[in-house]
Parts: structure tokens; sequence; C-alpha cells
């Protein structure tokens, strides 16, 4: 038995429940696999196969023809190209080094073999052992990487105890009206957190920096991060510390009070894409990336491609803030 779990976004999971759960209780039946989907209380949700290589072959089969599917129709009225097939695995860290090969001799082997693109982020993600896997290409290709991936996985258990890695709720921050200064704030269950020096932050009756939430005529960020001025207000007005990217609403990246032991210093962090997404990153005139380096506030160069290589080398530069951000959002792509 092997399990295999993957990150998703929330219309992503969607597709695979179905209506009333119809699809993901045929996947099920059809496949012989246990599927779980993590809840909705957060933007990304996991979803986990567990099963014997040949089930897990046939759930994952069954998956990527409806993503397949979801993207003929989203397409359909336009003569641009088709985007492909896209999943991003969670391998615990320990089996990384096996699935790559000495010299990435196995990575470029499945490659070859199945004709998808596999990219194994250099970094663990958040809070955990693990490290994310994108495979993409079309749904044929993915589902003999994926079955690839398992017979490694077999081959090379993980070594040591596993820390899985659990996706956070993001709760877009909320702007204060301009009697409370017009700073945008981040909420904590039923409390919104204040910085020390707010004139409210030592209220009687609730937690050090913390007040009651405010009515809900409050504007919501997320709803207005439409606007190019309106994330120039917050760039300006919020509390040090805080960027664009924070205020969108991008999870793990929640405003925090700029101070002794802040990591503000710049840093450099380059990873690698494979050449057959590089325009999914770039955009159409360079838009996407523009976008990218505009909300994470990271200085991002894309190489040009090697001759004979299948990878452009990305290099992005800032503090470790806008580096996680800007990171998060071209996994996202």
């Amino acid at each position: 038995m092997v399990t295999l779990r993957m990150i998703m976004q929330g219309k992503e999971a969607g597709s695979i429940i179905g209506k009333k759960g119809d699809n993901v209780k045929k996947f099920r039946e059809d496949s012989g696999a246990k599927i779980n989907i993590s809840d909705s209380s957060c933007p990304e949700r996991i979803v986990t196969v567990t099963g014997t290589t040949d089930q897990i072959f046939k759930a994952f089969t069954m998956i990527c023809k409806k993503f397949e599917e979801d993207i003929v129709n989203t397409h359909n009225s336009t003569t641009l190209p088709k985007p492909p097939v896209t999943l991003r695995l969670i391998v615990p860290a320990s089996q990384c080094g096996s699935l790559i090969g000495k010299g990435g001799a196995k990575i470029k082997e499945i490659r070859e073999l199945t004709g998808a693109s596999i990219q194994v982020a250099s970094e663990m993600l958040p809070n955990s052992t693990e490290r994310a896997v994108t495979v993409s290409g079309q749904a044929d290709a993915i589902t003999q990487c994926i079955y690839n991936i398992c017979c490694v996985m077999l081959e090379s258990p993980p070594k040591g105890a596993t820390i899985p890695y659990r996706p956070k709720p993001c709760v877009p921050p909320v702007m204060l009206p301009s009697s409370c200064g017009g700073q945008a704030f981040s909420i904590q269950g039923q409390q919104i957190l204040l910085p020390p020096s707010h004139p409210n932050a030592t209220q009687p009756d609730v937690s050090p920096h913390c007040v009651p939430l405010p009515p809900p005529c409050f504007i919501s960020l997320r709803a207005r991060l439409q606007t190019h001025s309106l994330i120039c207000i917050i760039i300006r007005d919020v509390y040090p510390g805080m960027n664009a990217a924070m205020a969108a609403g991008i999870p793990q990246f929640a405003p925090r009070q700029a101070g002794p032991g802040a990591n503000m210093s710049a840093q450099t962090h380059e990873m690698t894409i494979p050449n057959d997404l590089i325009g999914c990153i770039i955009g159409r005139g360079g838009a996407k990336i523009n976008e990218i380096r505009q909300l994470s506030g990271a200085t991002i160069k894309i190489a040009n491609a090697d001759e004979g290589s299948s990878d452009r080398k990305v290099t992005i530069m800032g503090s470790l803030e806008t580096i996680h951000a800007a990171q998060y959002m071209i996994n996202a792509r």
C-alpha cells in the first residue's frame, strides 16, 4: 500500500468532489482506492489517495481525465493553446533524493519515459518535512508519471519521522475607517490584532494588542485588491512589515509587526521551472510575472533557456517574506 497526498485549490477539489459528492464516490468505487479530501476551511485543500499502485493508477487516471475535461470546457471558446493538467504532490523530503536520483538521473528517466514534466521543489513546505513535487502534462502522461513515483516511494520508504504539511486557514485583513487610522489589521478568531502603538491596544477586558471584531461594514481588502490604487494605499499606510501580497490574503504570510528579530534583510533564492510551464509564469507580454513582482514585492529574474536544458532558472531576490510570497504565487500558477 502507498499513500499520495496532493495540494489543491478549492475549485480543483470541488471538481473532484462533484455535485453531492458524486464524482469522488465514483472514483472510489471504480478504482478501489481510498480518497479523502480535507475540509474547506483553508484556501488549499489536501487530497489523500491510498491504495495499491494499480488502485492509485486508476484513481489518478480518473482525476486527471476530469481535470482535462475541465480545461477543455473552460478554453473551448478560445483559440489560445490549452494549458497542461498540473498536480502538486506532497512527498516526504527523505524520499525526494530517491525520486531525483544521482545527478538527476532518475527524474530525467521518468520525464523521458512518460513525457510528463516533473519538478521537485528545492525547499520544504512550511512547518513540515515534506516537499512539493509538481507534475504537469497530458492526462495519460501524468498518470504514467504518478505510477513511476509510486514505485520509487515503495522502493525507498521515508526515513525517520515525517512532519506532514498542513495548510493554515487564511483570513483576509480588514480595512479600518479613517477614524481608526485607515490601517489594515488581521483577524484572529473574533478579534483584530493591533500594533502595540495603537491607542486601543491596551483596552481593559480584552487580550493585549487585541480589540473586539468591528461591525461588518469594514471593507475586505481581498475584494478590492483588483485596483492598483488600493495596493499603493496598503503599502503606504499599513504598519511596517505589511506588503501587498499579505493584503491579498496569501496563505502563511499574514501581516506582522516589524521590529527586533524581523527578517527584513535582502536574500536570494533560486528555483527551476520546466520550459513548457515558463509561459504560464511570464504571461502574455510579461503580464503575469510583472503582477507577481508587484504583489510580492520581490525582484524576479528569469534566465534565458540554455541549449539542451529542459528547465529555466528563476532567481528571486528580496526579504524572506517577499521571497516566500513570490514562490507561493509562482507555484500556484
